[in-house]
């Protein structure tokens, strides 16, 4: 391996562009060695001003140039999968962007494609876990200096939403930062969820319920409390207050931004650097290829929730030996 750890980020779209810049300009340790995207002018655009890295619409082109240490994806999830899969053959440390996958079938493919490898290779792109509010709450947690944690009230908002986002996408795109969170905050599983809907707002478009309620508890009995507003206009806002029986630890309340990437952008950056240094030191941190699986599954039970109406079970499948 090269001193510096050569990166190749397969996705130049938006979260593919931020990441290139990240690792370019931010990130020590790294570098990018390619760029991966079936629109090879949007991967020759986003590498302006970066010498020495080569663009590729052949993920595995790429894998045979001998020039990549590491792979980042940040296509759309659907096309996670065939770039997870060489990777992992390929014994290649993995930073993919959630979701892993977009079903929890699919996901746990992936999980026992890893598992088969031995180790942990796959990070997920749950940046949250690397937020300072987040690290707070859970070392609170940890260290029990509170009493125990009973509640999570949890709130997302977004400015707007695009035409395309549909109901689901308030759960798979929205709300699957809170269930990765609540798993991350708690240290437990999500047993259950439920959503619940009222008055709708004129800004949403079609079956999109707006602005919305998921309700979850976890395995311990914690109750957990998301609001949901993606079409509120006058900003993007994530807030956590963590109930214990002796205090209540309140995070995010003055971070309200135009978007998702300035309010997390220091989390972005430490998510990065996390998984460079990890991989300099032969390691792995930050959420697993289960947490992704996890985190689909819940997802699934958020639809089934959506449609129904009902509390419904998370279901899993058992936990491999690897991610214990």
């Amino acid at each position: 391996m090269s001193q510096d750890i050569r990166v190749a980020v397969v996705g130049a779209g938006r979260m593919g562009y931020d990441h290139i810049r990240r690792i370019h300009e931010r990130i020590d340790g790294a570098r990018v060695s390619a760029v991966v995207d079936i629109d090879e002018s949007k991967a020759i655009e986003a590498l302006e001003g970066i010498d020495g890295a080569q663009v590729y619409t052949d993920f595995h082109k790429a894998l045979e140039s001998d020039s990549v240490d590491a792979v980042l994806i940040a296509t759309p999830g659907f096309l996670h999968a065939p770039v997870l899969q060489p990777a992992l053959e390929a014994g290649l440390p993995i930073l993919c962007e959630k979701p892993l996958t977009p079903d929890s079938a699919s996901a746990y493919e992936i999980v026992k494609a890893e598992v088969a490898t031995g180790k942990k290779l796959i990070q997920v792109g749950f940046m949250r876990r690397f937020d300072g509010g987040y690290r707070t709450i859970r070392a609170a947690v940890q260290a029990g200096s509170y009493g125990e944690l009973l509640q999570l009230d949890c709130e997302h908002i977004n400015p707007y939403v695009l035409d395309s986002y549909t109901g689901r996408n308030l759960i798979d795109d929205t709300v699957v930062h809170e269930f990765d969170g609540v798993r991350y905050l708690t240290g437990e599983e999500i047993k259950t969820v439920r959503v619940i809907s009222g008055k709708k707002t004129k800004h949403a478009q079609g079956e999109l319920a707006d602005p919305a309620k998921v309700i979850m508890e976890t395995e311990s009995g914690v109750l957990v409390t998301v609001s949901t507003h993606v079409t509120a206009r006058f900003g993007y806002s994530v807030t956590t207050r963590a109930v214990f029986e002796e205090n209540h630890i309140s995070v995010g309340q003055d971070l309200t931004c135009p978007s998702f990437e300035p309010r997390f952008v220091d989390a972005y950056d430490q998510e990065v650097q996390a998984w460079i240094n990890a991989i300099s030191k032969g390691e792995h941190t930050g959420p697993s290829a289960w947490d992704g699986y996890a985190a689909a599954a819940c997802c699934e039970a958020g639809f089934a929730a959506l449609n129904s109406g009902n509390i419904e079970q998370v279901v899993l499948e058992e936990k491999p030996d690897l991610y214990r």
